[in-house]
């Protein structure tokens, strides 16, 4: 019972969220067609590699980077596709700022530059997953082709790290504008 008082709290929370129309700025459109480029990139990789890769292949790596489960070559789809579904749902949950979670309250005078920040955090999100797709799917043909390959022991943290540097740095700086707005008077 509490959970769904929570639940119906937080959604009339939602619903009293201004909605406010975003504008792209030359760094979210930059973001935004990277992002498109590295799905595309990662379609043409697998269709263009798909014919001459080995019936097995890596499908899961240890902490260490090395390959320790193997799978049929159809498995390399996988990789492309779930990294485009992420990419597509992200962009289209993007569209709706005013249903995220954030760290403060979101007031009128403020959407504005709490949106945008939200949909940029979210642009990088989506870029870092594309990419770190793109990097295993790209790792994975060349283990493949050559056994003594490995993923590296560099990957999980340099995953870790491209994912919550980011977040961490959009929750400072939602906090931020918090801050600045809570000075101006409301209208």
């Amino acid at each position: 019972m509490l959970d769904f008082i929570k639940l119906q709290f937080s959604t009339e929370q939602m619903q009293d969220r201004p909605r406010v129309k975003i504008h792209l700025t030359s760094i979210d459109l930059t973001c935004e067609i990277l992002g498109w480029i590295l799905v595309l990139g990662m379609w043409l990789l697998t269709l263009n590699k798909y014919g001459t890769l080995p019936d097995r292949i890596p499908i899961h790596y240890n902490i260490l980077g090395e390959a320790d489960g193997f799978g049929k070559k159809s498995a390399i789809i996988t990789l492309p596709l779930i990294s485009s579904i992420l990419f597509i749902v992200l962009t289209i949950l993007n569209k709706f700022p005013h249903i995220f979670n954030y760290p403060t309250t979101i007031m009128e005078k403020d959407a504005l530059k709490q949106y945008t920040n939200a949909t940029r955090m979210l642009r990088c999100l989506k870029l870092v997953i594309v990419f770190t797709f793109g990097l295993i799917l790209f790792k994975t043909i060349q283990i493949s082709e050559d056994n003594s390959a490995k993923l590296g022991i560099w990957m999980l943290p340099l995953t870790l790290c491209l994912i919550i540097i980011p977040m961490i740095y959009f929750t400072i700086k939602s906090n931020r504008i918090k801050k600045f707005t809570e000075d101006i008077p409301d209208n």
